[in-house]
């Protein structure tokens, strides 16, 4: 199963998600996309079993992955402060993976009828999603 982390600005977020997801489910390799190289090294160090950076990793990671992972900005144009351009945003929202978006509320961005919740607990939330769509240990992938 191709898992992809996206994030941009620090990649602090996507860092702490691929942490929670390893912990999780060590079986699994995730891929990490950042908007920019500070995201992307965040992420890695995170222990993502690979990374790349940029708009057209995007779009190509996108086409490739079965699940994918990030703020509720990948999915939005210019959000994470400009960093989602209309094409990344576009590749997320039309790609054939499941999608599991973090409701953080910045950027302009509200999500209505979701509790204001720690980050961790966001984070946790999303683990546990992902761990719905993962086949049974020592399933095929």
């Amino acid at each position: 199963m191709e898992i992809l982390v996206i994030d941009g600005q620090g990649g602090r977020i996507g860092q702490q998600l691929i942490k929670a997801i390893l912990t999780r489910y060590p079986q699994v390799e995730v891929t990490a996309i950042g908007t920019n190289s500070l995201a992307t090294s965040a992420m890695l160090k995170g222990g993502a079993s690979q990374g790349a950076t940029g708009e057209n990793a995007l779009l190509v990671a996108c086409r490739r992955a079965d699940v994918i992972l990030g703020p509720l900005g990948i999915v939005i144009a210019d959000a994470l402060m400009g960093e989602i351009s209309p094409a990344m945003a576009v590749a997320v929202g039309q790609a054939r993976a499941r999608r599991i978006l973090i409701p953080l509320n910045q950027c302009d961005n509200l999500v209505a009828g979701v509790a204001e919740l720690p980050v961790a607990r966001l984070l946790e939330s999303a683990v546990a999603e992902l761990g719905k769509l993962l086949p049974p240990a020592g399933g095929a992938d």
